[in-house]
């Protein structure tokens, strides 16, 4: 049962906690946690729907620190209602495989729903928790329960108010009425530099209005009844996502340091520490929580618990009462792919002609949604293009929340921070789509995808200089290597409709986020004989050979079939040569020595062909065919010829290379070789 008094001295128990742990790892954020302990926990206490028996409870709201330097402000709140911190770890803060590290990290630390750390990302992907938990109540038919209504909390600040992800996001949001969301902006007036005036004048509560949302002010955010009273509105829906703009001063309760820009990012100080103590009327000891906090905040988690227990009941009964319905919910829960995915989609694949891989995705993509419930996304602005909409899926809408296909809009980063929060709700594989080159703006959702291990799909088309005629604006050159760099990220790059397929197949099945690299150019398909060679699984693999060969061709996406055609002018010279297909390097690693060296032996010289940057292939080749510098406005044929990519330039280009004999230095013929000889100038 609340109580005023106890909520208050917890409150100021996470204040102390959050200093403590501060000051002994010499290093974080203590302002906003001490700011923003009286909403924090009167959100917690009274009106977060939560069970720290089961932190995963598919009935809990989520909760989203936003402003995640201030991680001690979660991680004192995991500890009082017993998620398994222990007082330890909050000793152990921003230390060695401590479960307290400086920002909150999901799947390393019980209770925490989503990483955080770079500004706005949290707040970017609220909404996409908004946008997966619409779609499978509407799906499941669990928007007509009574019991399933989770709400998506979030803690930002002027960070992310000043960050272009939270406009995008906010954007969508109240343009979909996603009335899930409950927004706390801590409005502080404090940055790192000093006072927000520095950079920051605009209107914030106006600029949400625009967006459609509904505003609740809190004129004293460090006044707890301010803020139950700002919950008890904010909890009840007007239709619209809530932004609750809470005054707070920074560091509160720290005499020499509240309200200044001094205690945003380094420790308050032993003296300080005793003050703030002193001034709050705490006196337990260092890193102690008294013992009337302790039982108020363990009374606290037994009701919760016992109303998660109720509300399993009433789940189970719902379930039990429609065996079909319990199914599809079941699928979407578990996010069910069948086993034979890939045959599946092979069957659809279009092989009677050369196609663009983008259109074979497409193609595919259909069959994928009808095996894969919990397959849904969409495109910022350009899925007639990217072939990613869902054919009779329906448009996901504020009145039309079960709808299957997504419009972004324009807006990249926006829907990929979307797209990782719809994979961390956890009944849905999102996907998102736009233009290769456009991947830029989305890199760091992307990064944050890889570090949480989520599972989700990015559809990248018009994937090389091949684009053409709109010029190296829209030209992917570097984008390829900048992906291939991000640890855990999975990039697949197809040569044709077989490929294709297997590149979806392997994309449902992966355990985190895989990239799908696609051609606006058509792509001959596979003959029969080449077909059952194909394995995007192995991530390269022979698609062509002879014995005794004196040279291998290793290529990826449409320079696959280039490299076919380079290999019959290179026998026509009597060299033997192995063509191998690499859609992707990340799964080729993952094999073992013996069967990389099966495909690439180390005895034989191994040339890449991507029309790319040739940047990390002199992992795997010794000479490399690339575009390390940025296209151009033409036909896409008239580039090819121009930069050296017909069959015809690749011979030249290999010839040029194995005919130096000498080593200088001074090249500058550009064609990847460090010779200097006639033949390159």
């Amino acid at each position: 049962m609340y109580n005023e008094v106890l909520a208050k001295k917890s409150a100021n128990t996470i204040r102390v906690l959050a200093a403590e742990a501060i000051q002994k790892a010499k290093s974080g954020h203590p302002g906003m946690p001490l700011g923003c302990a009286d909403y924090a926990f009167t959100l917690w206490d009274k009106y977060l729907r939560h069970n720290p028996a089961n932190p995963n409870w598919i009935g809990r709201d989520r909760f989203i620190l936003s402003a995640g330097h201030g991680s001690m402000l979660i991680y004192s709140l995991l500890h009082l209602f017993n998620y398994g911190l222990k007082m330890e770890d909050l000793q152990n803060f921003r230390q060695w495989e401590s479960l307290t590290p400086g920002h909150p990290e999901f799947g390393h630390t019980a209770g925490v729903d989503i990483t955080t750390g770079p500004l706005g990302s949290g707040f970017a992907s609220a909404v996409g928790m908004a946008i997966a938990k619409r779609h499978f109540a509407a799906k499941t038919g669990l928007d007509k329960a009574p019991f399933y209504n989770p709400k998506v909390f979030v803690i930002s600040g002027d960070g992310c108010m000043m960050e272009g992800c939270s406009s995008e996001a906010a954007s969508l949001a109240g343009h979909l009425k996603l009335d899930e969301l409950v927004v706390f902006y801590d409005d502080n007036n404090i940055s790192i530099e000093g006072n927000t005036s520095l950079a920051f004048s605009e209107n914030v509560a106006a600029r949400f209005e625009a967006f459609n949302w509904r505003i609740i002010r809190c004129e004293n955010a460090n006044d707890a009844a301010q803020c139950d009273a700002a919950l008890a509105q904010a909890v009840v829906s007007d239709g619209r996502p809530t932004l609750i703009v809470g005054k707070t001063s920074i560091g509160y309760g720290a005499p020499n340091k509240q309200g200044k820009a001094s205690s945003h990012g380094e420790p308050l100080g032993d003296d300080e520490i005793v003050a703030l103590k002193q001034n709050l009327g705490y006196t337990e000891a260092p890193f102690t929580v008294a013992a009337d906090v302790r039982a108020y905040c363990d009374e606290r988690c037994a009701e919760l618990e016992k109303a998660a227990a109720d509300w399993d009941k009433e789940f189970q009964a719902f379930l039990d009462a429609d065996a079909d319905r319990a199914k599809v919910i079941n699928s979407y829960l578990n996010k069910e792919v069948p086993a034979n995915i890939e045959e599946e989609l092979l069957k659809v694949a279009p092989l009677d002609k050369p196609v663009a891989s983008r259109a074979s995705s497409g193609t595919v993509l259909q069959k994928a949604a009808e095996l894969v419930p919990a397959l849904f996304g969409g495109a910022a602005d350009l899925a007639p293009s990217t072939k990613t909409d869902i054919k009779g899926g329906g448009d996901f809408s504020a009145e039309n929340p079960a709808g299957r296909n997504i419009h972004f809009g324009v807006r990249e980063l926006g829907m990929a921070l979307a797209g990782n929060g719809m994979a961390l709700f956890g009944t849905a594989i999102p996907y998102t789509s736009t233009f290769f080159v456009f991947s830029d703006y989305m890199k760091p959702a992307i990064r944050l995808a890889a570090l949480q291990k989520l599972h989700e799909i990015y559809v990248f088309t018009h994937d090389s200089f091949y684009v053409g005629e709109d010029g190296p604006t829209h030209e992917p050159i570097e984008q390829i290597a900048m992906l291939r760099t991000i640890p855990g990220l999975t990039v697949i790059r197809p040569a044709e409709a077989h490929e294709v397929a297997q590149a979806w197949a392997c994309a449902l099945k992966a355990d985190g986020p895989v990239a799908l690299l696609l051609t606006r150019q058509d792509l001959k398909p596979y003959s029969e004989e080449m077909a059952a060679k194909a394995d995007v699984s192995k991530g390269a693999y022979v698609i062509d050979d002879e014995e005794d060969f004196d040279l291998v061709l290793v290529a990826t996406g449409s320079e696959v079939n280039l490299a076919l055609d380079a290999a019959k002018l290179l026998r026509e010279e009597d060299v033997r040569v192995r063509v191998v297909s690499m859609p992707s390097q990340e799964l080729f690693l993952q094999q073992d020595y013996d069967y990389q060296e099966s495909v690439l032996p180390e005895d034989r010289p191994v040339v890449s062909i991507e029309a790319a940057s040739t940047y990390g292939w002199n992992r795997f080749a010794n000479f490399t065919i690339g575009l390390d510098h940025f296209g151009a406005s033409a036909p896409y044929k008239v580039l090819a010829e121009k930069f050296g990519f017909t069959p015809e330039g690749i011979v030249n280009k290999i010839a040029g290379f194995f005919s130096c004999e000498d080593d200088d230095d001074d090249c500058s013929c550009g064609c990847g070789c460090s010779c200097g000889c006639e033949d390159h100038k």
